[in-house]
């Protein structure tokens, strides 16, 4: 069963719907690592210093804004945190808007709204007045470290409430700003006629079942195929030891991104076990020298004797 992201609660009037969050959508891309072609292991990337072209170490790191070309703002995780707003756990709906006046560039990212049975009579009534009205409820929400406009949106006959998050009308660009024909620009009515002619012949029904990633399915058929004849190439160099854990500058906003994306199952605590596995080779080696003294004492005895 699918995990919540985030658990608080819908707030309008004097209305509180106790729901946890989840994500709608799942992401299945097919994902490759850069290889050095002739060894075939994997290449890393490190932090390099424009000015000494030297590595610089996790520890010694700080964040900068540029203000201006080659000037910048540094800013501590203190500062972020000063900044950060106050998470209420709540979606705070400030006003209700008619869903077909939201032009879709302003939809972002979609999740999930499910109440617990205490709340069930008022996640349902909010979610039929929604459906019934055409509106959605326009809201503010924290999530983790970052406030989010978002919209609460009872979508056709599905019984789920939907928490869209939106785009701040600053973050979309000025269409203005692109050369693109104006108007009909020299259009026929004619032309305009067989157009639509054209457009009506190819109606047909939503269904998006219908629709496949054609790329993906013929990119891992191929894949599966190279598997099966043996086709699998890997270094045959000893993995690199880890390094030692220093101490990492926490960049919030990744962290935020990273944390939306991921699937709510994956358990951080997994990484425990590569630590033990890497430090067995150490003890192996102090295990053996024992033996290999009494080993060498018992033969001096015999020498002796």
């Amino acid at each position: 069963m699918a995990r919540a992201i985030w658990k608080g609660s819908i707030s309008f009037g004097l209305v509180n719907i106790p729901v946890g969050l989840y994500s709608a959508e799942t992401r299945d891309d097919i994902s490759f690592k850069l290889l050095d072609r002739k060894t075939k292991s994997p290449i890393h990337y490190k932090r390099v210093s424009e000015e000494s072209s030297k590595e610089v170490p996790w520890e010694e790191t700080v964040r900068g804004y540029e203000y201006e070309k080659g000037k910048y703002v540094v800013l501590s995780d203190e500062d972020l945190k000063r900044a950060a707003p106050e998470a209420t756990q709540t979606i705070d709906i400030v006003n209700f808007v008619d869903l077909e006046d939201i032009d879709p560039l302003y939809f972002d990212k979609p999740y999930f709204l499910a109440s617990d049975a205490k709340g069930a009579k008022a996640y349902a009534l909010l979610r039929e007045t929604l459906r019934r009205t055409g509106k959605v409820g326009i809201a503010k929400v924290v999530i983790r470290t970052r406030q989010y406009l978002a919209a609460v949106v009872a979508r056709g006959e599905a019984e789920v409430l939907t928490l869209e998050l939106m785009r701040y009308a600053h973050e979309l660009r000025d269409p203005s700003e692109l050369d693109v024909p104006r108007g009909k620009a020299g259009v026929s009515e004619k032309e305009l006629e067989m157009a639509r002619r054209l457009v009506e012949g190819m109606v047909e029904a939503w269904d998006p079942d219908e629709y496949k990633d054609d790329y993906r399915d013929d990119l891992m058929k191929m894949i599966e195929e190279r598997v099966e004849a043996g086709e699998l190439e890997g270094s045959t160099a000893p993995a690199p030891k880890p390094e030692k854990a220093r101490g990492q500058v926490v960049d919030l906003m990744a962290l935020l991104k990273r944390s939306l994306d991921e699937e709510p199952a994956r358990k951080p605590a997994k990484k425990a076990p590569a630590r033990k596995t890497a430090a067995k080779p150490a003890r192996k080696p102090a295990a053996r020298k024992p033996a290999k003294k009494a080993a060498a004492a018992g033969k001096h005895k015999r020498k002796s004797a």
